[in-house]
């Protein structure tokens, strides 16, 4: 049982979860979405990330969800983001079932919500799915080679490469304040006091991040600047250069046409359904 417990403990520390975030963050090159062309992949994606909001049929909506299952699976994403999105869906599942016997509503009133939850979920599936299996460099020349602009494209790209050395400082941060200050003597009921002195050193500790985040930013504008990054981004010899990496391959339209014969079967067969219960 301790064993048991301190591998628990492992798995949920901030060295733990700060891996994990940089393995989604920046995807993984071995998995099944990876082998598309980044612009065919964004394709896609608008159309579950879109189509799902105007969809009411759920046989529609349950036929949807899963193939994005077996691609979020596929996508070998850190269980730490599907325990995150599976407690965030569970407490909105009960706040809506106790909201609806609360102000005098039944069981009816919970399944149209319900809906709005599997449309969520279907969303959030379809963009760790997709976005887990990008790196950074490929999502920025996918938005650029779509018409984005370069500024933008480049902003992208560089807030991918920023997150671990923000997270990096952000826990050297928090280290030094508990270092320099004085951790509560009673720990409380459930830890209640510990919480709550973290929770201080987590806000305090933001401060300095966001200064020194700011000084960082300066540093590195001067640093591209040096190395021609606003010329390069109205060059068209420069972009044709820096896209020439990317390829749509016949395997791409293939992933493409066996998703709309999917979904269009989907939706004879939800049209059929409805059409045979009505």
């Amino acid at each position: 049982m301790e064993a048991i417990k301190q591998s628990m403990l492992d798995k949920l520390s901030v060295e733990q979860i700060k891996i994990e975030l940089m393995r989604t963050a920046f995807g993984r090159q071995s998995t099944f979405l990876s082998r598309f062309d980044p612009r065919m992949l964004l394709v896609w994606y608008s159309f579950f990330a879109v189509a799902p909001w105007f969809i009411h049929n759920k046989v529609v909506l349950l036929g949807l969800l899963v193939p994005m299952l077996v691609l979020t699976l596929s996508s070998k994403v850190s269980p730490l983001v599907l325990i995150i999105m599976g407690v965030g869906l569970v407490s909105e599942i009960s706040y809506i079932l106790l909201g609806s016997l609360l102000f005098g509503g039944s069981l009816e009133a919970v399944w149209p919500l319900l809906t709005l939850t599997l449309k969520i979920l279907l969303i959030s599936l379809a963009s760790i799915a997709v976005f887990s299996s990008m790196d950074p460099e490929k999502l920025s020349d996918a938005l650029l080679s779509i018409g984005m602009p370069g500024q933008f494209s480049f902003g992208v790209s560089y807030g991918y490469r920023m997150l671990p050395i923000l997270i990096e400082e952000y826990h050297n941060l928090i280290h030094s304040f508990r270092l320099r200050g004085r951790a509560p003597a009673k720990k409380g009921f459930l830890r209640v006091n510990s919480l709550i002195y973290m929770a201080k050193i987590g806000v305090r500790a933001f401060y300095p991040l966001l200064l020194n985040t700011a000084k960082r930013t300066r540093t590195t504008v001067e640093a591209l600047e040096v190395r021609g990054f606003t010329y390069a981004l109205v060059s068209p010899e420069a972009k044709k250069l820096k896209l020439s990496h990317m390829q749509v391959h016949a395997l791409d339209f293939v992933f493409l046409g066996c998703s709309l014969i999917y979904v269009i079967a989907l939706f004879s067969l939800g049209h059929y359904l409805s059409f045979s219960f009505n």
